[in-house]
């Protein structure tokens, strides 16, 4: 079984509404995992500017599964205009 992490930092300024329904959207992305921890970071400072914010809303999410992460599954994530940045790492 294979374990990862991913890291998930959405823009500041999106309503609570929006943030939890982008996060379900991108847990959706991942179909077949079983989570083990999903954590709220909250918002932080950026090092540098991305996409004109100079803050993030953080999110931590550890899962596995069987396979491989599901094709396509970055790609969705980068194509997202809310989604500033993520971090995809194998644990195991």
């Amino acid at each position: 079984m294979r374990s990862y992490d991913l890291v998930i930092v959405v823009r500041p300024s999106l309503e609570d509404e929006e943030r939890k329904k982008l996060i379900d959207v991108a847990k959706g992305f991942l179909e077949g995992v079983k989570f083990s921890k999903e954590e709220e970071w909250g918002q932080k400072p950026l090092a540098y500017i991305i996409k004109k914010e100079v803050a993030g809303y953080y999110y931590l999410f550890q899962f596995s599964t069987e396979n491989s992460v599901p094709a396509g599954f970055e790609q969705k994530l980068l194509t997202n205009e809310n989604i500033l940045r993520h971090l995809l790492l194998r644990t195991k």
